[in-house]
């Protein structure tokens, strides 16, 4: 049994800044700060690293209640901030999700550095929630690299499939996608949709990098026993 594992920003999907603007409008409106994320990096980070990222370089308390403030107003106006008509799903997505859908020895999950309601939020309008029963995600630990271990657990309590992390492939655009699957024996697999070109992607000892989900399809096929 194969676990293949997805990212959700430029991975699947581009939200064209959705979630950084509902980040911006919530400590908008509980503190008062406009563009409060600004020179902030968020790629390949969890929700929670980046709300107390966010904390720290305004000099509020991440340990007084502030986190369970934000998150609520940051999903709200996420739900509206997704609607935007430039949001796009990435090239070659939907052909690698009918390939991999179909074999049976594969599951499917996601592995997002997103708090799982957020990530629902931003899957809903492209109809891909249902081909992601289950997966890891921010808020099940603020660290990525320790995602990939909960998306195991979560398969099997989901499937009852006993999957081996050398068997698990991760999906995504960054260095850090790629260094949690390297830090468990995953296979990694990144894409330069999204921030990082192919160049630097091959330097973080990804085993396979294209350049977007197009190129992966005979790797895909390849999973094929």
């Amino acid at each position: 049994m194969k676990l293949v594992l997805f990212d959700i920003d430029e991975t699947l999907i581009d939200s064209a800044g959705a979630g950084s603007r509902a980040a911006n409008a919530a400590f908008r409106d509980l503190f008062g700060i406009e563009e409060a994320f600004a020179g902030i990096p968020m790629a390949g980070k969890t929700d929670l690293r980046i709300l107390k990222e966010g904390l720290t370089a305004h000099r509020l308390s991440a340990d007084n209640g502030n986190l369970s403030r934000i998150l609520p107003r940051y999903l709200a106006h996420l739900e509206r901030e997704i609607q935007t008509p430039c949001r796009q799903i990435k090239p070659g997505v939907t052909d690698a999700l009918a390939i991999l859908d179909r074999m049976e020895h594969v599951l499917l999950g996601l592995l997002t550095g997103n708090i799982e309601r957020g990530a629902r939020i931003k899957l809903d309008p492209f109809g891909l929630n249902p081909v992601f029963p289950f997966g890891a995600f921010g808020d099940d630990h603020e660290d990525r690299d320790r995602l990939l271990p909960i998306a195991v657990q979560k398969a099997r309590e989901r499937t009852g499939a006993v999957v081996d992390p050398k068997d698990c492939v991760v999906v995504g655009d960054t260095p850090a996608d790629v260094r949690c699957a390297r830090i468990h024996g995953a296979v990694a697999v990144a894409v330069a949709t999204g921030p990082y070109e192919e160049d630097a992607l091959v330097r973080t000892g990804a085993e396979h990098v294209f350049s977007d989900l197009t190129g992966a399809m005979a790797f895909f096929e390849g999973l094929q026993p």
